[in-house]
């Protein structure tokens, strides 16, 4: 099986290629995230994921595609569902068409590994997309080892990020832990 893995970030991927490798599946890893912002996020997420499939002898591509106009324009028209009308569908489509153009039989994520995405829509929107691009999409629900692969990545040093991608969603990952802090210190 020509297996492409798009692939978010190395402490992701961790598990998900562990888990391929153990079913006797090569992976090739497949970087577009034009969702991470600010810059030097961006850069840090892929130059570790670079890093890390060499040490590791996975093949790895890479779409450069900062991207942060087209997100404004997209993540503005409501903030609140950006990630499922915007983020994980460009994502997803995008390594859809990489695939069907460079001859892969199956498309995955690294996004089915996180606890903290949209599991069932992320699940949905690559069935459809299989449909649609006459590929198929190997499910595999890799939360059930997220745990494990972030106490290795961890291990092994890999550039832990704190907040999903996006501008918005580093707000979010922030703001919260400053509002709470803010209530303890009233309390007080």
């Amino acid at each position: 099986m020509k297996l492409l893995l798009h692939t978010c970030c190395a402490p992701c991927s961790v598990y998900c290629i562990h888990s391929l490798r153990n079913e006797g599946i090569e992976p090739v890893l497949y970087w577009f995230n034009p969702n991470i912002h600010p810059y030097m996020e961006y850069k840090a997420r892929r130059d570790c994921l670079r890093e890390y499939a060499e040490n590791i002898g996975v093949k790895a591509i890479f779409e450069e595609n900062y991207g942060l106009d087209e997100f404004c324009k997209e993540a503005v028209k409501d903030l609140n569902t950006r990630c499922v009308n915007y983020c994980y569908p460009v994502r997803l489509r995008k390594t859809f068409e990489y695939a069907k153009a460079n001859g892969y039989d199956a498309v995955s994520s690294t996004l089915l590994y996180s606890i903290y995405q949209n599991h069932e829509f992320i699940k949905k929107c690559m069935e459809d997309l299989s449909k649609e691009f006459g590929i198929e999409f190997l499910y595999r629900d890799f939360r059930e080892g997220f745990w494990k692969g972030h106490d290795k990545a961890k291990e092994l040093g890999l550039y832990m990020q704190k907040y999903c991608g996006c501008i918005f969603s580093e707000e979010e990952r922030y703001s919260d832990r400053i509002f709470k802090d803010k209530n303890k210190s009233k309390i007080i």
